[in-house]
């Protein structure tokens, strides 16, 4: 585990994605089967946060780890950043936190750091108070986990000594936020590098019974010379790099357990061949083909002069040109915590609210049109995109 005195599991527990009934609540007893099972099959990273499942996460997670499973596993949890909003919070959360999980955890984060979320820990002095609770025993290591460009991370990760840093990698974002290159960084400085999202919420977990359904990604398949699932292809991927110490998957059903405990098992690093770095390279071109504008997420058109958050709206995009109508509503839940009018945008920010800017902001004035690299008409897509998630239109209607 990079410069920690202790082995960590190739695969870790996100307890982000549990089994959830009807009323969107956790099923309590599968869940509670599901992470036992992980622990007695090997796993010992368990990894939480404030938010997860509006706060049950946390608390299932107190219940789950009893009966002498908390001995068995390193237990981290996170500081909701955007929820601070004066130096005593941290307090406050973190109090809270441990009487949810009836235990103090292994490791406390920063959760979501970007650039103005650095800010905020420089003008509390938050990394004193992480210090100051480390001293006192309430948790053992420090880290964060992180959200914007290679740079901010860099930046980041040559600000403080940090036990560890949580990343998102996976095969298709190698180049975005961290990417390859902040992966690598992190590596060069001995951080223990855990990484999020190696499946991309799912995305590159395509069943084997709906493979039919998109014949370009099974054709694929069907040259290798190794037989894997494509949940497999995107973990070993991971597992791949040298750097990574542990790999988190939000496991949703015993299934999905079982199968990554399997695939953690024939894990190693510098493990896959050229022929398996063909097929994945092209797999993420497959994946490509879905994109529905070919951002590259490299913020030369930020900042928008209307508070647009163009390269978070494309990416909400790109994601519906994938899965379809199908997910809609989910991606809609995202988009709808945008600010859609200047007013809305100036009032929750002047309360220290952190905020995107929804495509209504987006005024048509071209500033953006000279700024971008893959030379994207941005107010078109924007008008776009607007009349989708705000007034109800159909992609095939417009693209």
């Amino acid at each position: 585990m990079g410069s920690l005195n202790w082995e960590v599991s190739a695969l870790g527990f996100g307890a982000m994605r549990l089994p959830v009934d009807q009323n969107s609540k956790i099923n309590e007893k599968i869940a509670i089967e599901m992470i036992r099972y992980a622990i007695d099959n090997g796993v010992n990273y368990i990894d939480t946060a404030y938010p997860y499942h509006n706060g049950e996460s946390e608390i299932l997670l107190g219940k789950a780890l009893k009966d002498g499973y908390r001995e068995k596993v390193h237990l981290a949890t996170k500081l909701p950043m955007w929820l601070v909003k004066k130096r005593d919070d941290f307090d406050k959360f973190l109090k809270e936190q441990i009487e949810r999980l009836q235990t103090n955890p292994d490791l406390y984060l920063f959760h979501g750091l970007n650039k103005d979320r650095l800010e905020k820990i420089k003008k509390f002095n938050l990394i004193e108070k992480m210090e100051q609770a480390k001293s006192k025993g309430l948790f053992t290591y420090i880290g964060f986990s992180f959200h914007d460009t290679y740079e901010v991370f860099k930046e980041i990760i040559d600000y403080y000594n940090w036990d560890c840093c949580q990343i998102q990698f996976n095969y298709l974002d190698v180049e975005y936020q961290a990417g390859t290159k902040g992966l690598k960084y992190a590596g060069s400085k001995n951080i223990a590098l855990i990484i999020m999202e190696p499946i991309r919420g799912g995305k590159l977990a395509i069943p084997e019974k709906k493979l039919d359904e998109k014949l370009e990604f099974k054709e694929i398949l069907n040259k290798s010379k190794i037989e894997r699932t494509m949940a497999d292809w995107a973990l070993q991927f991971v597992w791949d790099h040298p750097q990574v110490s542990v790999v988190l998957s939000g496991m949703s059903t015993m299934q999905q357990v079982k199968e990554n405990i399997e695939s953690a098992n024939n894990s190693k690093a510098n493990n896959l061949t050229k022929d398996d770095l063909k097929i994945i390279s092209k797999l993420r071109e497959a994946y490509k083909t879905y994109d529905l504008v070919p951002c590259t997420d490299c913020r030369y058109c930020l900042p928008c002069p209307n508070g647009v958050s163009i390269p978070w709206v494309f990416r909400l995009l790109n994601e519906l040109g994938y899965w379809g109508e199908a997910r809609k509503d989910r991606l809609l839940s995202f988009y709808d915590r945008m600010a859609k009018t200047q007013e809305d945008l100036e009032q929750r920010l002047s309360e220290g609210e952190e905020v995107d800017g929804a495509a209504s902001l987006c005024i048509q004035c071209g500033e953006c049109l000279e700024k971008c690299p893959q030379y994207i008409n941005i107010p078109e897509i924007m008008e776009k995109v607007s009349s989708i998630f705000e007034e109800g239109k159909n992609v095939s209607d417009l693209f």
